[in-house]
């Protein structure tokens, strides 16, 4: 096919050294190879990704189906953040053993915690696809059932291509379904928590600090591996063992300096590099904003609560970082877009576009998708709005309706599958919502409700507004709520799903709390989402012509493909930045920033006693330098959420740090990446060793280790 050679072709282009990008491992001999070798790389593409001997990929699993993780040790210790180990950590805490915070270590492997339904993922090997899943697909004229077709192939090609008994299939699209990969994997059940600073370490600072620079947080974690006595993917056993793995990283603490080449690998979320300039204009004036109001309203009340009861504070911690991290995330997020001028940029490559597609004859095909998505855009901005909100509002945040919306899918679900169907999805619900409520607070709950359905009432589009919501009192509204409906505790639930489809059904619909969610959803399915959909529909085939359009138009160009939470190499150099006018950030922060930040007893400032102790008496092992113990780093790495774990290696492909968030003004590289000011966070991996070794005294762990010292001067 044509095209498929103008997609490759880019990946062969010799260009200069660049930054930037989430390259795909497999495919990076020709122009990637060169490039991170002009930056510094002293190993090759196949040592990083090989399938036919232990490699680099080997070493970086994904953590948990959310994060990622980097394999330290022959006997499967893995290392991630302390955000992404986050839930584990709380769910073995409870007030009279508080792992949270007063971190956990096991000093014996007997001592390790098992995690019910923790996973970590290893790639076995890439392939290309494509061919295979656009079969038939040229001779369709709908795009629904051009999506149809393209999902029936896939289906089929997961169950059919060849794997090992244990491991999976997955096909996953690039470039906005112009190309798809095949991944195999190999999927770990039994995963045991091994270690954990308290948070005032993996968490120091807190809301306060997250996507800021400097940083100084120890953000990590260690769990590690089991596999049964073939070294195979297992669920629990006593008779489990350690994992073997293919591949370990060593660990250098030789030290860091600015313009040091870096390499981050990892499992990178989602971004949308090649959005028209309408789109990012609704994202920075309209989407972002709703959200932002929306969490802010959530996390006031509750840090209101969490900051007067600590077994709140256990209950809700988990919960209150997930939605921080997005919240503060968004406002860095227009924060950037505004200062790199992103929609002009996006304007200028427009009119490029627009040129080369009449130099190249290409108007035809080519010539109306700007327009088209002017005028899509422009149309599915009150919808998306509306989509928005009430994402946030139901699905996210209010939790009581959370629990109401997977009822009022249950009731649809008994309306379109029937009884047999109902029941099973019933037992589900029932079984799952256990440790939901366990994390559940009425009062917390019944505040924040109070908030958001006070903002729903006023800012939601009004023409999809249901009007039994119209100018409502929020808090009368949500006192009636949590004081009779039955959806306050997982006992009133279960009483509340007991019988029959039609009994259960009848009481359903007499429950207050219910009564409000099917109001709000009943509308937002009739008149938003159909709508939507449609629209969205039409901007889904716009950007996947646009996207080829790119590729084809501007084939020298670095179109890396955007994340889409496949495995994925990201490479620049150690550097400084300024965020603005007369400000300049250094790349390296040290344990001195936690002492000038130190604030006994506060929620996010707090030190333990032995670290300061530590600290005071400059007693940093083999750690520190020069009297300083260094803390965190930044590069110029192109990093999203999924990143979070991933292992940041040397030039030598060792290991000197672990990913764990990107500087405020940065977050917009999801969106658009400026190698002026998109910069990710690193924890220094002589801080990890230094609380193990120092701070925890886990001597264990360290003897795992392969550590690479400086070379000691005569």
């Amino acid at each position: 096919m044509k095209f498929l050679k103008l997609l490759l072709l880019f990946v062969f282009t010799q260009v200069s050294a660049q930054q930037g990008g989430m390259w795909i491992p497999s495919l990076l001999k020709g122009m990637n190879e060169d490039e991170m070798k002009s930056l510094g790389m002293k190993i090759t593409a196949e040592q990083i990704y090989s399938i036919n001997k232990s490699s680099i990929k080997d070493g970086v699993p994904q953590f948990d189906k959310k994060c990622t993780a980097a394999v330290i040790s022959d006997k499967g210790l893995i290392l991630t953040n302390h955000h992404c180990g986050f839930d584990a950590v709380q769910n073995h805490s409870t007030v009279e053993h508080d792992y949270l915070a007063d971190g956990f270590w096991a000093y014996k492997m007997e001592d390790e915690l098992l995690n019910k339904g923790m996973v970590v993922s290893f790639v076995v090997r890439i392939d290309d696809v494509t061919t295979k899943v656009l079969e038939g697909i040229a001779t369709i004229a709908s795009e629904a059932d051009k999506q149809k077709k393209i999902l029936e192939n896939i289906a089929t090609l997961t169950k059919t291509l060849p794997k090992e008994n244990w491991e999976e299939n997955v096909i996953k699209t690039f470039y906005n379904g112009n190309q798809y990969l095949l991944f195999v994997t190999e999927t770990f059940k039994d995963i045991r928590l091994v270690g954990a600073p308290p948070s005032s370490i993996g968490k120091f600072a807190d809301v306060t600090d997250n996507w800021v620079w400097p940083r100084h947080t120890g953000d990590f974690s260690l769990f590690r591996i089991y596999a049964d006595k073939n070294n195979r993917p297992a669920e629990y056993s006593a008779e489990n063992v350690p994992y073997k793995p293919k591949y370990y990283f060593p660990i250098s603490i030789k030290g860091l300096k600015e313009n040091d080449f870096t390499m981050v690998l990892g499992y990178p979320g989602t971004t949308q590099e090649y959005l028209p300039s309408y789109a990012i204009e609704q994202i920075v004036n309209t989407s972002d904003p709703a959200k932002i109001e929306l969490r802010d309203a959530t996390l006031k009340v509750q840090k209101e609560f969490m900051r007067k009861d600590k077994a709140i504070k256990i209950q809700y911690a988990s919960k209150n970082q997930t939605i921080a991290n997005a919240w503060k995330k968004w406002q860095g997020e227009v924060k950037g877009l505004k200062k790199s001028n992103a929609v002009g940029v996006k304007q200028n490559f427009e009119k490029q576009f627009q040129q080369k597609a009449i130099e190249a004859g290409k108007q035809v095909e080519y010539g109306n998708l700007l327009p088209d998505f002017e005028k899509n855009y422009a149309e599915i901005k009150d919808y998306a709005l509306a989509k928005d909100m009430f994402t946030e509002i139901v699905e996210k945040n209010a939790e009581i309706l959370s629990v109401g919306y997977k009822l009022y899918q249950l009731e649809q679900l008994y309306n379109t599958k029937g009884e047999q169907s109902f029941n099973d999805r019933k037992k589900t619900l029932i079984n799952g919502w256990g440790e939901f409520y366990n994390e559940f607070n009425p009062a917390v709950d019944q505040k924040v409700f109070d908030e958001l359905i006070a903002i729903y009432s006023k800012k939601y589009p009004k023409q999809f507004l249901p009007s039994s919501l119209e100018n409502i009192n929020a808090e009368n509204l949500g006192n009636t709520v949590f004081t009779k409906s039955q959806l306050v505790s997982y006992d009133k639930v279960k009483e509340l799903l007991t019988g029959d489809p039609k009994t259960v059904l009848e009481k359903l619909n007499n429950d207050e709390g219910y009564k409000v969610i099917k109001a709000i959803a009943d509308a937002h399915l009739k008149n938003v989402m159909p709508k939507y959909d449609e629209i969205n529909l039409r901007n889904t085939a716009t950007q996947r012509t646009y996207m080829k359009g790119i590729l084809e138009l501007f084939p020298k160009n670095r179109n890396f493909p955007d994340a889409n939470s496949t495995f994925r190499i990201t490479y620049g150099k150690i550097k400084g930045y300024e965020p603005s006018d007369a400000v300049f950030y250094e790349p390296f922060s040290y344990l001195d920033g936690v002492i000038e930040k130190y604030k006994p007893g506060d929620y996010e400032f707090d030190a333990p006693k032995k670290l300061i102790d530590l600290y005071n008496a400059k007693d940093y092992g083999v750690y520190g330098v020069n009297g300083r113990m260094p803390l965190d780093f930044i590069a110029t790495n192109h990093t999203t959420g999924g990143n979070s774990g991933s292992p940041a290696l040397d030039a030598k492909g060792n290991l000197i740090g672990l990913n764990f968030d990107r500087v405020w003004e940065g977050t917009m590289s999801d969106i658009y990446y400026s190698p002026e000011i998109c910069r990710n966070i690193m924890v220094d991996i002589r801080y990890v060793l230094f609380i193990i070794d120092k701070f925890a005294g886990a001597d264990n762990l360290i003897k795992e280790l392969k550590i690479i010292a400086p070379k000691k001067k005569d």
